[in-house]
């Protein structure tokens, strides 16, 4: 159980990752080293190093198989957290997609 909670916290953290990088890539900088390396983007790479142990520690307990189903929820999740920090508008060929992707779940574990 503890392997399956990695791969979900691996895919929670990547998705917040993500959102901080875009956060930056909104921002205008003066020159091109602030682009790179402000808050934002060093904090949001360090998440992603850190999905990258958390990932690794869960394919110690569980079948390979499972990560990049699992992993694919990143997606549902990172179009929440659009909507509630860019304000991005749920469409519904957003949600026609991620639908799919839930699917694909759903008949990848029967």
């Amino acid at each position: 159980m503890i392997y399956w909670l990695f791969l979900v916290a691996s895919v929670i953290v990547a998705s917040f990752s993500q959102v901080l990088l875009k956060k930056s890539a909104a921002k205008k900088y003066d020159n091109v080293i602030k682009e790179y390396l402000n808050p934002y983007v060093i904090i949001g790479y360090m998440m992603m190093v850190g999905t990258t142990v958390l990932t690794i520690l869960a394919y110690r307990g569980i079948e390979y198989k499972n990560g990049p189903v699992i992993e694919s929820l990143g997606y549902i999740l990172i179009m929440i957290l659009s909507f509630f920090f860019f304000k991005e508008p749920i469409t519904k060929r957003k949600v026609f997609g991620n639908a799919l992707i839930l699917l694909g779940i759903i008949v990848f574990y029967l």
